[in-house]
């Protein structure tokens, strides 16, 4: 719907315009209220819309290669998104969603033209907040790309997955077996010397029960551990994987930009022995 001039004055973008600048633009852009939770725009949308918060919160996310949802930024009162790709005329990177009731501004380039010519001042504020999504896609880039397999593993993991851990690497340790077998013998010599008075004379019936309930339990939980190694040694596979095809996009650009090197030498080869001819 038509947006009313009021509801511009109170908007820090478009504060400081007059009263017949505040008119022209609130005939021009258009008022929208989305509910909780309903989707504004999705990536590859290409609708050549932006949006100003005028009241609410809306969520901006992207999707990893991993296809886990990443939240970017949650522009708020003021606050502005989608004007990258509003501005380049290209299909949105990202998907906006709105938090709580959500009342925003849809503007197109035409609008954004319209406002420039009344307030030229504006283009910084929109740079700011680019610059300031530049910034945190960045980071988010930066993050995804140095994190480490043991540490996504360490996070996710859950109590019972620690302990399986400390068991199995207790229980794979010199010091599990010296002490297991210290504790053997001064089982079996305390019974051998009490005799006939021993609580679990030879042939040792007690102890062979402990042990193979020793054994059924510390089975499982050493699966469990070398389990969570399986995962450990999948993650950080993929992400050798990653490492190496942006290695090979890299070697790609370069061995791109070496011919377009190479030509361009030999275009000014060419005019020097043209010059040289003459």
């Amino acid at each position: 719907m038509a947006c009313n001039p009021e509801v511009l004055r109170h908007v820090p973008l478009f504060s400081m315009l007059d009263e017949e600048e505040t008119s022209v633009l609130a005939n021009q852009v258009r008022l929208k209220t989305f509910a909780p939770r309903q989707r504004i725009y999705k990536i590859g949308d290409s609708s050549g819309q932006a949006y100003v918060v005028v009241s609410g919160r809306v969520r901006i996310s992207t999707v990893d290669q991993d296809q886990q949802e990443v939240v970017v930024d949650e522009p708020s009162h003021g606050e502005f998104f989608g004007f990258a790709s509003m501005l380049e005329g290209t299909a949105h990177q990202t998907e906006a969603v709105a938090i709580d009731e959500a009342v925003c501004l849809e503007v197109n380039r035409q609008d954004i033209s319209v406002l420039l010519q009344r307030k030229p001042l504006a283009g910084m504020d929109m740079l700011h907040v680019l610059g300031k999504q530049f910034h945190a896609s960045q980071q988010l880039v930066r993050v995804r790309a140095n994190r480490h397999p043991n540490d996504v593993i360490e996070k996710n993991a859950t109590f019972g997955e620690r302990v399986a851990d400390a068991v199995a690497g207790f229980g794979g340790s010199w010091t599990f077996i010296l002490l297991f077998f210290i504790w053997l013998a001064i089982y079996m010599a305390v019974d051998a010397k009490l005799g006939s008075k021993a609580w679990d004379p030879y042939p040792f019936i007690l102890l062979n029960l402990f042990l193979n309930m020793l054994s059924a339990v510390q089975a499982p939980i050493i699966l469990m551990s070398q389990n969570r190694q399986d995962t450990k040694d999948r993650l950080r596979g993929e992400l050798d994987y990653d490492v190496n095809r942006r290695a090979a996009v890299e070697i790609q650009g370069l061995a791109r930009k070496l011919n377009l090197l190479g030509e361009k030498i030999g275009d000014v080869e060419d005019m020097l022995r043209e010059k040289l001819a003459r």
